[in-house]
């Protein structure tokens, strides 16, 4: 018989000796300071009670569990055997509602681990798990990166479990359907995969829980973890998975048929498939009149080629397309620019690293003095460039355009960021040509990617006429409400 020990005890069967277990629970844990181990005796069978500190509500087990379990020992007769026990209280006592019984150290562990108390009784080989978890958490609170005016303020949390219930009182339907699994290797780190049955491919299901589960990962700390298992390609600066922390956005995706992925110790979730499209719309979209939603996406839309490429094309103009401007113009910009001692792709380059350090010194730090670093660091800093003429105006003016203006569109950020610096390497280097280049580039590369066999380009490419109410302009709430529009029907992808 082998013996269990923290590196092999997950398929190993429980010990039918109450001592041998103990020992057993202690050698797997190293003898861990927040094991509680509990023994005590009913009529003359020794049991033992077993959680970990910090993990259980000391007022739920102590009422529910401690209590009834202390009567037992009272009212039992004293010739009862160990399966008499166990009988009476796995059949005649509630104790918890989510109650199971385990037979295996590996999901004795998991289940320690995981908030429950486990109720193991010499002589019998299955120990009764109880669900009495009471760590700390933080409460339900706003969404921090997802700002809205009219739509609810609740985001998730850091507990799976409060996450699925801010998604079920959204969704009041059995065809609402929560698979919960571990991943990673030593972690065993909870994940969700949340769909409605009736509007997703099996294929696509199992395509997606096969890929989480054969991940190679010794623990899942945060959505990133995930993604690139997720994604059908890493080759581009756009992902094909896209991530949410409110549960109304999250809910609506999933009556549009996505699939949608809770990780335990994370308010972010996952979504797939997912289109370029999303990154555009917001829950205020579909509470606002429809003529002011189209104006705000247009902005948007505007707002995203801005921040790519703004900087780039005001590089390429001046040193290679002159002629484009009128004279006056051209007259000012070179009475700016004359006193600057750089080229300008670098003055620009230059201004675009000193605003990202500035950003990342800002979130870094802490609240009550990161956006006043920001502030006052941005405005000396640039202030200070401009008169000593090493940046001019102009410039400094363009590149915080562009930089305000990915701000709009903050699920692209990290892509505008990285591709912004290459806009202004092929600006400052080819002209007009090179941005020309680079556009069609990202384009094509936008093009061909694909989220859980979903272009992500649709309904753009392909075309589907139908989808495009909701892309360019934004239809009435009562036309655009008509039918069961799944992201198959909606935009024409297979995704089978």
């Amino acid at each position: 018989m082998s013996y269990p020990n923290m590196n092999n005890y997950k398929n190993i069967p429980l010990n039918k000796s109450l001592d041998e277990n103990i020992k057993n629970i202690q050698n797997i844990t190293d003898k861990t300071s927040d094991l509680l181990l509990n023994p005590f005796y009913i009529a003359n069978v020794k049991c033992c009670l077993i959680c970990f500190e910090g993990m259980i509500s000391v007022q739920v087990i102590t009422n529910l569990i401690l209590r009834p379990l202390s009567e037992l020992a009272v009212k039992m007769p004293l010739n009862a055997t160990s399966n008499d026990i166990f009988e009476r209280v796995d059949q005649n006592m509630l104790l918890a509602i989510d109650k199971g019984l385990t037979t295996e150290y590996g999901d004795l562990i998991k289940r320690l681990m995981s908030g429950f108390a486990v109720l193991i009784i010499d002589g019998v080989g299955t120990a009764v798990s109880l669900g009495v978890q009471g760590f700390a958490m933080r409460g339900i609170e706003d969404a921090s990166a997802e700002g809205n005016i009219y739509g609810a303020h609740e985001g998730f949390v850091e507990v799976v479990r409060t996450n699925m219930s801010l998604v079920r009182r959204r969704i009041k339907s059995p065809k609402l359907k929560f698979e919960l699994f571990p991943v990673s290797k030593t972690s065993q780190v909870d994940v969700v995969l949340t769909y409605m049955n009736d509007r997703v491919p099996v294929s696509l299901v199992n395509k997606i829980k096969n890929r989480l589960k054969s991940m190679d990962l010794e623990s899942v700390l945060g959505t990133g973890y995930i993604e690139p298992y997720l994604n059908d390609t890493n080759i581009s600066f756009f992902s094909g998975v896209s991530t949410t922390e409110r549960p109304d956005v999250f809910c609506a995706k999933l009556l549009e048929g996505r699939i949608g992925i809770l990780i335990d110790g994370s308010p972010f979730s996952l979504m797939l498939p997912y289109l370029f499209i999303e990154n555009f719309q917001t829950l205020d979209d579909y509470n606002f009149r429809p003529y002011y939603t189209t104006l705000i996406r247009w902005l948007r839309y505007l707002a995203f080629f801005l921040s790519i490429f703004l900087p780039a094309v005001y590089v390429a103009m001046i040193t290679f397309h002159p002629e484009l401007f009128n004279h006056t113009l051209i007259m000012t910009l070179a009475a700016a620019e004359e006193l600057a001692p750089l080229p300008l792709a670098a003055e620009a380059l230059i201004v675009l690293f000193s605003f990202e350090i500035i950003r990342e010194a800002g979130l870094r730090l802490p609240k009550n003095v990161g956006g006043v670093v920001s502030f006052v660091g941005g405005l000396l800093i640039g202030d200070a460039a401009v008169s000593a003429g090493i940046i001019s105006n102009p410039l400094l003016l363009v590149c915080a355009i562009a930089v305000t203006s990915s701000f709009v569109i903050p699920n692209l950020n990290q892509s505008v960021t990285a591709l912004r610096f290459i806009a202004i390497a092929a600006g400052g280097v080819s002209g007009l040509y090179g941005i020309a280049l680079l556009a069609a580039a990202i384009l094509i590369n936008i093009c061909s990617l694909e989220s859980a066999g979903a272009p992500v380009m649709a309904p753009v490419s392909p075309f589907t006429p139908k989808a495009m109410r909701d892309v360019l302009t934004r239809i009435g709430f009562k036309r655009m409400a008509a039918g069961n529009a799944t992201v198959e029907k909606l935009h024409g992808v297979n995704i089978d």
